[in-house]
Formats: structure tokens, sequence, C-alpha cells
């Protein structure tokens, strides 16, 4: 969890509705320090062969889903996600390369 302007944001919400785009093979969504609101999420992406994910494709998607404030506001693409040795995403791993 992060908090985002005074409002608890729980990334495996976003996760799970991020893994519908067809462009997505697996996500991960941590939060990243904002001057504004505190922290606003940060989406880590593995794509598919071929395909591109922009802010705008996200903000789309979860347009009318979530709340405002739970949409993230960027996106890094990746080859792949640090994962533990029984496939669990090491979010600690995920904030120390992509969290600022």
């Amino acid at each position: 969890m992060f908090i985002s302007g005074g409002e608890n944001v729980y990334p495996a919400e976003l996760e799970q509705l991020l893994h519908e785009l067809d462009a997505v093979q697996s996500a991960a969504v941590i939060g990243v320090p904002d001057a504004r609101w505190g922290e606003v999420g940060r989406v880590v992406a593995v794509l598919r062969p071929g395909a591109t994910l922009g802010v705008e494709e996200v903000e789309r998607h979860l347009a009318g889903r979530v709340a405002r404030y739970k949409i993230p506001k960027s996106v890094v693409v990746v080859d792949e996600l640090p994962r533990t040795a029984s496939g669990k995403v090491r979010k600690p791993e995920l904030r120390r390369l992509y969290g600022s």
C-alpha cells in the first residue's frame, strides 16, 4: 500500500486491472515520491513482444474503474520483474530500482 493525497492505494487492485491490457505480460505498481500528493503510482511492466504501453493507455483503461487518485502517473517498461524463488514480485527491489 502507498498513500496518495491522504488516501490509501492498494497496488494489487490496479495490477489486476492492468493485466487485462493486451500489451501487458506482467506488471507491478509501486508508490513513488511526489511533491504535491506525497506519493503517486508508477507502473513497472513487462510487455508482450512488439507491444507498447504509455501512461495515456493506462489512464484510459483505468478511468471510470478506479478513483482518479489511484491512477498511476508514470510507466516504466522493463525486461523482467525481480521475483522471489516462489515467483512473487519483489516490491522492495522495484522501489529501490524505479522508485525515484
